[in-house]
C-alpha cells in the first residue's frame, strides 16, 4: 500500500528514458521516479526508498529527496510565499507545501518560520500544513509515558512558566523555565525526559534526569540567569534553600558547589547581597 506524504519502499517495474516506474499497487498503478533521482545501478525488480507526493500538475510522483517532515509529523518551516490560495512553506522538496487559509491561526509572513503539523488533505489527498497544532495533540492517552522516559521534544511556544514542548510528535508538555539552561529557540528539537505526570494529566519534561548532579550544567544555568538579569542575582551561599530551589530547581549544596566553581574560574564576584557577573 502506498502512503502519500511519506517514505515508501517500492519496486521498480519499468525503465524509460526519463526515469523509472514504480509499483503503486491497484490504487496508483505506475508511479514515476524522474531520471534525476535514478542511480546507474537501478534495475527492474529492485526495491528503493522514495517519498511519494503530488507534483504541480497534481500527478502522483516519487522522489529520493527527503523532506524536512512527513505526514503525521510536526515541523518548523519557513514561509516563502503567500497568495490567494494560502501560504507556501519550504519543506525541502521542489514543490512547496501548502498552508491553506482555513488551517491558519493567523496570517503568516514571508521569511518567518512557524511550527506546523503536516496532514493529508481529506478532499484532495495532497499533503498540506496546519498551524492548528493543538488539534493534532493527544491530551487524554498517557499510558505510553512513564517518569524518567527519554523522549523527543520540539519547542512550540514560550509561556510565562517556561516552554510548551511537543512530546514524541503526539503530546504536549511543559519545560519549566528553571529546567532550561539556556534560551530555547522556537521550533528547536531536543532530547529530553518525562519529569512528572501530574494529577491533572499535564506532563512536565526536563532536559536531564538529574541536573543537580551535573555541576557544569548548573554553572551554565547560573551564567544564563545572570546575563538575563543584567549581570546580578540576589542569591548567594546564605540564601534560603527554598528560594534557590524555586530559582534553579537544585539543592542549596549544588548551588554552593557551582558558585565555587564559577568563582575559581573568575566568572563571578561574590557580594554581600548576591552574585555579580564579571565583565
Amino acid at each position: 500500500m502506498v502512503h502519500i506524504g511519506k517514505t515508501n519502499s517500492l519496486r521498480i517495474i519499468k525503465k524509460v528514458d526519463f526515469g523509472v516506474y514504480l509499483d503503486g499497487g491497484e490504487q496508483w498503478g505506475e508511479i514515476l521516479l524522474p531520471l534525476r533521482y535514478v542511480t546507474k545501478q537501478a534495475q527492474i525488480d529492485d526495491t528503493i526508498e522514495v517519498f511519494i507526493y503530488f507534483d504541480s500538475e497534481n500527478r502522483i510522483i516519487a522522489t529520493t529527496d527527503t523532506p524536512y517532515a512527513q505526514v503525521g509529523q510536526f515541523a518548523f518551516l519557513e514561509v516563502i510565499d503567500v497568495n490567494n490560495t494560502g501560504a507556501f512553506l519550504d519543506w525541502g522538496l521542489m514543490k512547496d507545501l501548502l498552508l491553506p487559509y482555513d488551517e491558519q491561526t493567523h496570517r503568516p509572513e514571508v521569511g518567518k518560520s512557524y511550527v506546523v503539523y503536516i496532514l493529508q488533505d481529506g478532499t484532495t489527498g495532497r499533503p498540506i500544513a496546519s498551524m492548528k497544532i493543538r488539534d493534532f495533540l493527544d491530551d487524554e492517552t498517557l499510558d505510553e509515558f512513564k517518569v524518567g522516559q527519554e523522549v523527543e521534544l520540539m519547542s512550540a511556544n514560550k509561556t510565562d512558566l517556561g516552554y510548551q514542548m511537543i512530546i514524541n510528535n503526539t503530546h504536549v508538555g511543559l519545560l519549566h523555565q528553571h529546567e532550561a539552561i539556556r534560551s530555547i529557540k522556537h521550533g528547536e528539537k531536543l532530547q529530553g525526559f518525562i519529569q512528572n505526570i501530574r494529577d491533572d494529566r499535564k506532563i512536565d519534561v526536563c532536559l536531564h534526569l538529574k541536573p543537580s548532579e551535573k555541576t557544569g550544567e548548573i554553572t551554565d544555568l547560573i551564567l544564563y540567569k545572570l546575563k538575563a538579569n543584567g549581570g546580578f542575582l540576589a542569591l548567594h551561599d546564605k540564601s534560603d534553600p527554598k528560594t534557590i530551589q524555586q530559582a534553579f530547581g537544585i539543592s542549596k549544596g549544588m548551588f554552593k558547589k557551582a558558585l565555587g566553581a564559577l568563582y575559581k574560574r573568575k566568572k563571578i564576584e561574590l557580594e554581600a547581597d548576591g552574585i555579580r557577573l564579571k565583565e
